[in-house]
């Protein structure tokens, strides 16, 4: 019996409606800690100043991501953080930001400081994990970490869409609510009470402060 001709139309339908459906589907969004930056790049002569007064900051943790990543001290290369051998992972929601360091910046903690570079947190859309990113601060947030002084710059990229974003305060006027995911991200990705909120810096506090960390690192050379 042949088969009639409006039945075989629907079965070649019905076959490339699903062969559609397949070729649309996506796999996915997955977590992976096997993307590692590029072990060739130099980070330690990466300056942290540029001549047009913007800042060079490296991409430890890319923003919406949970993996810890942090830059090893002596290879100057990017590695994942471990707790007991495990790879770490913060338990909570992916970083608001470009999280990372900003490079040949010290700050003792006599100066305020926690002894290591300066962590910087860039606002904006993701970007790879191990890039250098050219950056604009804006201010500066003050936190405690189990008492101790841990701040964080906040800056911005220097895209057309972030230029109006000079200081501190012009995140509340183009960006309202930016600064209240900040900090509730940062005192609630860790155990509860480790971190504190204490205030806020505005872009002249927090280029002081980063001056102060580049001439300290600087006479360390």
């Amino acid at each position: 019996m042949k088969t009639p001709y409006f039945l075989l139309a629907i079965f070649l339908l019905l076959g490339y409606s699903c062969k559609q459906e397949i070729a649309q589907k996506k796999p996915p969004i997955t977590e992976t800690v096997n993307q590692e930056p590029k072990a060739d790049i130099a980070y330690e002569n990466v300056l942290a100043l540029n001549p047009d007064s913007s800042i060079n900051m490296i991409v430890e943790i890319s923003a919406g991501t949970t993996a810890k990543y942090e830059m090893n001290k002596k290879t100057h290369q990017i590695v994942m953080d471990n707790i007991d051998g495990q790879p770490r992972y913060i338990n909570y929601l992916g970083y608001p930001g470009n999280y990372g360091m900003i490079p040949n910046t010290i700050l003792p903690k006599s100066q305020g400081g926690d002894g290591d570079p300066l962590d910087i947190l860039l606002f904006g859309v993701t970007q790879p994990r191990g890039s250098i990113q050219r950056a604009r601060i804006v201010g500066v947030m003050k936190l405690l970490d189990n008492k101790e002084q841990d701040d964080k710059i906040l800056a911005v990229p220097l895209t057309k869409k972030w230029s109006r974003v000079n200081n501190i305060d012009d995140l509340d006027l183009y960006f309202p609510g930016a600064r209240d995911i900040v900090v509730t991200f940062f005192t609630n990705y860790k155990a509860k009470g480790e971190m504190e909120f204490e205030s806020w810096g505005d872009r002249k506090e927090a280029m002081k402060v980063m001056n102060l960390a580049h001439d300290y690192s600087s006479s360390k050379k």
